[in-house]
């Protein structure tokens, strides 16, 4: 960038964006209470009260999470606990940057949680997915850490797996996805209120050879790793990043792309909530909220100490 052209964006474009933000979050002061509610919430996260051992088989979710997001990921388990009424063995997969305190927070409410290392989790992309052969992916799973998402729980492993975001709350019983670990035959993902792969929808469906699911959210996503087309995903990653570049939502494109034409079971967004809106975000009448967007002031606001209280009352019954 030119030396005028790092001053205009210095001296107008950046602070431009930075209002817009701050109005997008409701200003100053909301976004002064989102923050401090936030804080509170991470502080809450390394006391809550531990779980009852239940009759039954555990359920596994996986979860991709690091420093950022670790408490985030603890409210998330912990009231899907609750909600399920299940003893669960969380696999957590480190995204290069948790620290032991915070692993062990986890496990305090996790005692059989598996913990997938960084160096665990390159040691198996190195040997199943090289970087001479797939080098589209490697580069972009460098940079772009959702893409770990689709790469990190399948790579070079079989079996059915539901990997899960961490900034989800449950409030009531998530009877779909319980139903679908115990029993899984198809993918399952979450459902988008608008269309977000970043790339035009002709191309994907160029690309695909047929038309591909249009509201494809991965805060819910269940696969069988070995049904995974990794040629597939490294030649549809190229061709999105040559002919259109990289986006923030590639990961979702490339999942609508192996998704395409094939049955698959979208959570109805009724109840698995994406952005919550008011009155929903006081009430949580839905089953789970995904927070994304300007849904995350309710979140760290108010949202987390309903959750809280909900599966402290369970707890107590």
């Amino acid at each position: 960038m030119s030396l005028p052209g790092k001053l205009l964006y210095q001296l107008w474009h950046r602070p431009i964006g930075a209002v817009r933000t701050s109005l997008a979050a409701g200003g100053p002061l909301a976004q002064r209470r989102t923050e401090a509610g936030r804080r509170e919430m991470e502080a809450a996260a390394r006391t809550l009260p531990l779980l009852p051992v239940r009759p039954g088989p555990p359920l596994t979710f996986h979860l991709l999470t690091g420093r950022r997001f670790w408490y985030q990921t603890a409210f998330c388990l912990w009231s899907l606990a609750h909600t399920t009424q299940r003893n669960l063995t969380p696999v957590i997969i480190d995204d290069g940057n948790l620290a032991p305190d915070q692993i062990e927070s986890l496990r305090r409410l996790f005692p059989a949680m598996q913990v997938w290392t960084d160096a665990e989790n390159n040691a198996r992309l190195d040997a199943h997915l090289p970087r001479r052969s797939f080098p589209s992916l490697r580069a972009r799973g460098d940079e772009f850490p959702l893409l770990r998402k689709l790469t990190h729980p399948h790579v070079g492993l079989t079996g059915w797996k539901l990997l899960i975001d961490s900034d989800l709350l449950f409030f009531h019983r998530p009877a779909l996805l319980v139903d679908w670990l115990d029993n899984p035959s198809v993918p399952l993902r979450a459902t988008d209120i608008m269309y977000t792969y970043g790339y035009p929808l002709a191309l994907l469906n160029e690309l695909a050879g047929q038309p591909v699911p249009e509201l494809v959210n991965t805060g819910l996503l269940g696969l069988r790793s070995e049904e995974i087309d990794w040629d597939k995903q490294e030649y549809w990653c190229r061709t999105l990043i040559e002919r259109q570049g990289t986006h923030y939502y590639q990961e979702q494109a490339l999942v609508a792309l192996m998704l395409a034409g094939r049955p698959n079971i979208a959570a109805p967004l009724s109840d698995y909530v994406t952005m919550p809106v008011p009155p929903e975000t006081q009430e949580c009448r839905a089953v789970m909220h995904h927070y994304v967007a300007n849904s995350k002031a309710a979140y760290f606001q108010h949202c987390w100490r309903t959750a809280l209280a909900l599966g402290e009352r369970r707890g107590e019954s």
